[in-house]
């Protein structure tokens, strides 16, 4: 049964449910995009999909479905968890909790609602390039829609961080002592959202007007989470330094691995928008050095984060344990980030210039370990569902 009406108990970080959700089902997405020919459009849609059915085996039609049908369930449950959040927000507005967030570091948690939203333009867009036949044939009249929303969500965000960060300036309550987290780049996770949505029109769009305002929307919103990130970073590795990492936030220390793969995918299309927009050659080995340094400090934060939560008991206290916290579902976003952006290296990074062939042994052993961590992931997200929002 459905939890309702949690009041002051409901925190903006349980939007990050959604974003799982909406995140998980790109990530098959991506599976098709990059597995499935799809001859004279950027990414797969439904004509592709019609075309493999009719040229493949009964097997490869079965497991294509499969993975439609994960899409399509994840994108529901998205829907689903965006309506809740929207739901329990309106009612934890009228609380004195909502009051309390709006004078303390916590606040930074609001940005979780522009973020969330940017990803359901994302899994939109996705799940209408699959389901919706005839749809890239008007794609050219949905871009300038797709900016617009985009902009519209990113103007938000930008609402929600510069009232935080004026109020920060004007009365200098920031709490160092307690942002020993990484809780505050939850802002910077926002804003390399409505980046990397901008730039899909960018990379895509054949209007030059089109593609020069998406790209430079993209560019925009990509500095501000650069320069503002570099700065939360410092911050709060200094004040982890010096107090230690605090436990119900410490999962946090993972946000640095979806913000980077935004920020990489960003970087792709906007190469990839200038080259057909502005005529700028594209050289694949630099996708090859993009990729991986992304990749190696990805892989790093992973590491590290992963040996920081087990030793404080993270794992069996606030995911297999009693206790509970809304942040626990930052434990989803790394492992759908991680994922997406190895598909990205195995695919321009290797396939693209031809150190890893497509559909041999190596490429599926390549894959491997990211399928294993969008399993885990996967499994993360119902636990924390049936511990947070679901009741027995």
């Amino acid at each position: 049964m459905l939890k309702r009406n949690l009041g002051e108990k409901y925190s903006p970080l349980y939007f990050l449910s959604a974003l799982g959700a909406g995140g998980l089902s790109v990530s098959f997405f991506v599976y098709l995009t990059f597995m499935v020919p799809h001859q004279g459009t950027p990414i797969i849609s439904f004509k592709h999909l019609m075309i493999f059915f009719n040229n493949n085996s009964m097997a490869l039609n079965i497991l294509v479905i499969t993975v439609l049908t994960i899409i399509a369930v994840l994108a529901l449950l998205h829907l689903f968890l965006l309506w809740w959040n929207i739901s329990e927000l309106n009612q934890f507005k009228t609380t004195k909790a909502y009051e309390i967030l709006h004078s303390s570091n916590t606040e930074i948690t609001m940005m979780a609602i522009p973020l969330t939203l940017a990803m359901t333009i994302n899994v939109m867009f996705a799940v209408g390039s699959l389901f919706v036949p005839g749809l890239w044939t008007v794609v050219e009249y949905l871009f300038p829609v797709a900016i617009l929303s985009f902009l519209a969500v990113g103007l938000y965000g930008l609402k929600l961080f510069l009232k935080y960060l004026q109020r920060l300036m004007l009365n200098g309550d920031f709490d160092l002592s307690n942002n020993n987290n990484l809780s505050q780049m939850l802002s910077i996770f926002a804003f390399s959202m409505v980046a990397v949505g901008l730039a899909a029109p960018g990379a895509m769009s054949h209007i030059k007007i089109v593609n020069a305002i998406a790209m430079f929307g993209s560019i925009f919103f990509l500095s501000v989470a650069i320069l503002f990130g570099i700065m939360k970073l410092v911050l709060g590795f200094r004040a982890i330094l010096s107090h230690g990492l605090a436990e119900a936030t410490s999962p946090s220390i993972w946000m640095i691995i979806p913000i980077l793969t935004l920020i990489g995918i960003t970087l792709v299309r906007l190469k990839f928008g200038m080259n057909h927009g502005l005529g700028a050659q594209v050289q694949m080995p630099d996708f090859f050095v993009l990729t991986s340094v992304i990749l190696s400090i990805q892989l790093l934060f992973g590491f590290m984060g992963y040996s920081v939560l087990k030793k404080l008991g993270y794992f069996k206290d606030y995911l297999n344990g009693n206790k509970a916290n809304a942040g626990s579902y930052a434990l989803v976003c790394p492992g759908v980030a991680f994922n997406v952006f190895g598909q990205f290296f195995i695919f321009f990074g290797l396939v693209k210039n031809n150190i890893l062939p497509i559909d041999s042994i190596a490429f599926y052993m390549f894959l491997t370990p990211f399928v294993v961590v969008q399993f885990f992931t996967i499994k993360t997200l119902f636990k924390l569902n049936n511990k947070l929002i679901f009741t027995k």
